[in-house]
C-alpha cells in the first residue's frame, strides 16, 4: 500500500520510450536497460515511502484526504518502519546505479545521486518541493527528461564499451532523445496535476502549497491541457525529421482516451471521481510510451 505500485508506469514509461528509440539508433542495449528500469522503479517507490512519511510528519495528511490511504497517517505501519523502508529502497537504487556507473561513468553517478536526494526533498528536508509548487517541475525533469535521456545514455555508452567515462561521450545524448522524452515528462507530470487538484482545498488547510492551491483550478486544468498537447505534438515532430515514419505516430491511438480523462479533470474536484482519472491518467502514461517505445523502433520505415 505504501509502495503505491499503481504510480509504477512512471517509472517504466520512460524506459519504454529510451528503449525504442536506442533500437532506432543501433545502440540498444538489454542490460543497461533493464539495470535502469530497475534502478528508476526503485526510486519511484522510496520516493513514495518518502511521502507517505514526511506528508504525516509535516501533517500534510489528515482525515479530510480524499486519497489513497497513507500507512503512517493512517497508523497502519509505525512512522519509523516507513522510514526505514525508504532508506533501504534508496540504498537499493544506489546499489543497483553501481552497474549503471561502471557503464555510463561520472554522469550517471552525479545524476543517480541527485535524483535519489530530490526524491528525498520532494516532500522531506527543509525545503520539501511539493510543498512550494516545484513539483510538478521535479516530475517533469526527473521522471521526464532525467529518465528518458538517461536510459538512451547508458545503451549508447555501453556501445562505446568505454565503461568508467568521465565526460560526455558524443552522441551518447541526442537532441532527439531529449525531445522524445517531453512527451514522457508531459504525461508524467499530469499524474501529479490530477493529485493536486484533488487535494487542493486540504493542501490549502494544511499550508501544501501547490500549483493546484496557489493559482487555482483553472491553472492546474490549464497545465493538464497543455502537458497533453506536449505529449501528442512530440510524435509530430518526429514525423518530420529525417529516418523518422509514420510508425512514431503510433501514440495518437491514445487520444480518445485521453480526451475522456480529461474531461473528468475539467469537471470534477472530488475524490470520487479524481482518484480513477489519477489512475487512468498513469494507465494512459504506459500506452502512450508503450506505443512510441514501438514507434520509434521501426520508424525507419517511411510514409
Amino acid at each position: 500500500m505504501a509502495a503505491r505500485p499503481q504510480t509504477l508506469p512512471a517509472a517504466a514509461a520512460p524506459i519504454l520510450v529510451g528503449v525504442g528509440l536506442a533500437f532506432h539508433d543501433g545502440v540498444f542495449a538489454a542490460l543497461p536497460a533493464l539495470a535502469a528500469f530497475l534502478g528508476s522503479a526503485l526510486i519511484q517507490v522510496g520516493t513514495n515511502f518518502a511521502n507517505d512519511y514526511y506528508d504525516a510528519a509535516q501533517g500534510a495528511d489528515t482525515e479530510n484526504r480524499e486519497g489513497f490511504t497513507r500507512v503512517t497517517a493512517g497508523g497502519l505501519i509505525e512512522p519509523a518502519e516507513v522510514k526505514r523502508a525508504m532508506y533501504l529502497t534508496f540504498a537499493a537504487a544506489v546499489a543497483l546505479g553501481t552497474y549503471l556507473v561502471y557503464v555510463g561513468g561520472v554522469p550517471i553517478l552525479v545524476v543517480g545521486l541527485v535524483s535519489v536526494a530530490s526524491g528525498i526533498a520532494y516532500t522531506g528536508g527543509p525545503y520539501p518541493l511539493g510543498y512550494h509548487g516545484l513539483g510538478d517541475a521535479f516530475v517533469f525533469l526527473f521522471f521526464g527528461v532525467v529518465a528518458v535521456t538517461g536510459t538512451y545514455y547508458v545503451q549508447a555508452a555501453a556501445a562505446l564499451a568505454n565503461p568508467l567515462t568521465v565526460g560526455l561521450p558524443a552522441n551518447t545524448v541526442t537532441l532527439e532523445a531529449f525531445v522524445a522524452s517531453l512527451a514522457v515528462a508531459g504525461v508524467c507530470t499530469n499524474i501529479l496535476v490530477v493529485n493536486n487538484v484533488r487535494d487542493k482545498e486540504e493542501d490549502a488547510t494544511t499550508g501544501k502549497r501547490t500549483l493546484a492551491v496557489r493559482f487555482g483550478y483553472g491553472f492546474s486544468r490549464a497545465e493538464y491541457a497543455a502537458m497533453l498537447v506536449l505529449a501528442y505534438a512530440v510524435p509530430l515532430w518526429f514525423l518530420v525529421r529525417e529516418g523518422f515514419g509514420v510508425a512514431v505516430l503510433l501514440p495518437l491511438l491514445t487520444l480518445p482516451y485521453a480526451l475522456s480523462v480529461a474531461r473528468t479533470v475539467f469537471t470534477e474536484t472530488s475524490g470520487a471521481a479524481l482518484n480513477p482519472a489519477l489512475e487512468r491518467t498513469g494507465k494512459l502514461l504506459f500506452a502512450h510510451s508503450l506505443l512510441f517505445g514501438i514507434g520509434l523502433s521501426f520508424a525507419e520505415f517511411p510514409l
